[in-house]
């Protein structure tokens, strides 16, 4: 069984702190996946909004206003 995200958290500016319902948590440096990415992930790149990061429970993912998202 995959764990699922039950919380998310930016804690730099392209680095998110994830808890999962298996009671594992930790943090992911997302620059290698965003940086240097234009388009949707553009906004991203901005440490205010990127702040903006939330959990889609329905999805089980990390989203952001834009819709951006990341496959679970």
């Amino acid at each position: 069984m995959t764990p699922h995200i039950v919380a998310v958290r930016a804690i730099g500016s392209m680095t998110v702190a994830l808890s999962f319902d298996d009671g594992v948590s930790g943090t992911v440096d997302l620059s290698t996946w965003i940086g240097g990415r234009g388009g949707v992930f553009a906004p991203l790149h901005d440490p205010a909004y990127f702040a903006s990061v939330t959990l889609d429970e329905d999805a089980g993912t990390i989203v952001w206003p834009n819709g951006v998202d990341l496959d679970p």
